[in-house]
């Protein structure tokens, strides 16, 4: 008997960016889920390996900058059978992983890479003897902040005796102050969740346009929101009419003549997926930062994903918009440096939205299962669907296809 296999879990994939000191992309880790198991990218034939990581890379980077870079896992196997000769140099880097031995083969596969002007990066770094050998061929030394406590100390101790040319990447940083730190000791790279967490500055303000886009999208949540008022913010913003004109002429609508006309885009788009555009734009102009347009992105894929899972999960009552405004005001207060709280006075939502936000009620489990999605958390993903009961090929299918959405929304990708 011919054994099932599951082609599309495989290519299930996480992004996590990478950020340089003056909190811009720098790139982004790939994190790979590899069918039920949870396990790492392996096959007993390297190139089919090299073939999944090739196009699970071609999934991940649609839409993405092409100036950014792509650090991709690899356990021993792939390393030594060259599944990373399948990935392009210019834009690739081998990320090898802390439990990869540097023993003969490992090292004549590193060297190979090198050789060959690929970029390397040593994984989990704590200071670990053994990893020398790699650190010696490295070109980043990925240094695992968290593991050390954040502790600026044991930090030094550790950088101490790296190779004064690598590149210094500390992962798993978790807050500003941390961050700031790290920059200051001569760290050029940071990964980590401190991006997606508010920075609250004392005395911070909401600017009147700020204020405005608050207003917009309060109006946008109101369940007797008039398709009038739609046509009527258009027209007070130009950029938004051209912006929705480019939209609904490039995402594949079927048009047989573009469309120059609000009301004709509007009637084409029809009333809820009008409102999702307009309010993922103007989520993604409320702050103009590279750190606050990857955080819009993320919302929006959230957003999208909460709203298509909503019929598959064992909720009693499900309103899909409800949970698309949940994943879409979710990372409010890290975009504009403010309290959710303080935000909150200025949307008038319903209240099962503001529990959520709030880190309580019904909703919050989901927006929590958005967030294991985004970090790689594939044992806790897979608890939180098990609780759901919501099936996991479903969920990453739609998870992929929200992701698909937002790129488009945001003008990311085009459509065929």
């Amino acid at each position: 008997m011919q054994q099932k296999t599951e082609p599309f879990e495989s290519m299930f994939i996480a992004r996590q960016p990478v950020f340089t000191p003056e909190e811009a992309i720098w790139g982004y880790e790939l994190l790979f889920r590899a069918g039920l198991d949870n396990v790492a990218v392996i096959s007993d034939e390297s190139q089919a390996t090299a073939s999944v990581i090739a196009d699970g890379m071609a999934l991940a980077t649609e839409g993405m900058d092409n100036k950014a870079k792509i650090l991709i896992n690899f356990p021993e196997k792939l390393l030594v059978e060259d599944a990373g000769f399948a990935l392009p140099k210019e834009r690739c880097v081998v990320e090898i992983l802390e439990n990869v031995r540097p023993g003969k083969d490992t090292l004549a596969a590193t060297r190979r890479l090198k050789d060959a002007g690929y970029t390397l990066a040593v994984d989990d770094f704590v200071g670990q003897e053994e990893l020398r050998p790699f650190v010696e061929l490295a070109d980043i030394v990925k240094v695992d902040v968290l593991a050390l406590d954040a502790d600026p100390a044991r930090i030094k101790q550790q950088l101490a005796g790296l190779p004064g040319s690598v590149t210094l990447l500390a992962e798993k940083v978790e807050d500003h102050k941390t961050f700031r730190t790290l920059r200051d000791m001569g760290f050029s790279l940071f990964q980590g969740f401190f991006f997606s967490r508010p920075e609250i500055i004392p005395g911070r303000k909401l600017t009147a346009a700020e204020t405005t886009k608050l207003q917009v999208l309060g109006e946008l949540a109101k369940p007797d929101f008039e398709p009038s008022r739609l046509a009527a913010i258009l027209r007070s913003d130009p950029s938004l009419t051209y912006r929705l004109f480019r939209y609904i002429n490039s995402v594949g609508f079927g048009l047989v003549q573009k469309i120059t006309s609000t009301k004709r885009a509007l009637d084409m788009m029809g009333m809820i997926q009008s409102k999702q555009w307009l309010r993922s734009v103007v989520i993604a102009d409320l702050n103009p930062s590279p750190k606050a347009a990857e955080l819009a992105y993320m919302a929006v894929h959230r957003a999208k994903f909460l709203e298509s899972i909503c019929s598959s999960s064992n909720r009693n009552v499900c309103e899909p918009d409800t949970l698309f405004m949940t994943g879409l005001f979710s990372l409010l207060d890290a975009m504009l440096g403010m309290s959710m709280r303080d935000i909150l006075k200025s949307l008038p939502l319903e209240e099962s939205v503001v529990e959520a936000l709030d880190g309580n009620g019904d909703l919050y489990d989901l927006l929590r299962l958005a967030a294991s999605y985004e970090r790689g958390l594939w044992g806790e993903t897979a608890q939180r669907l098990k609780r759901l009961s919501l099936d996991s090929s479903e969920a990453e299918l739609l998870y992929i296809q929200s992701r698909s959405w937002a790129q488009k929304m945001l003008g990311y990708s085009k459509a065929p």
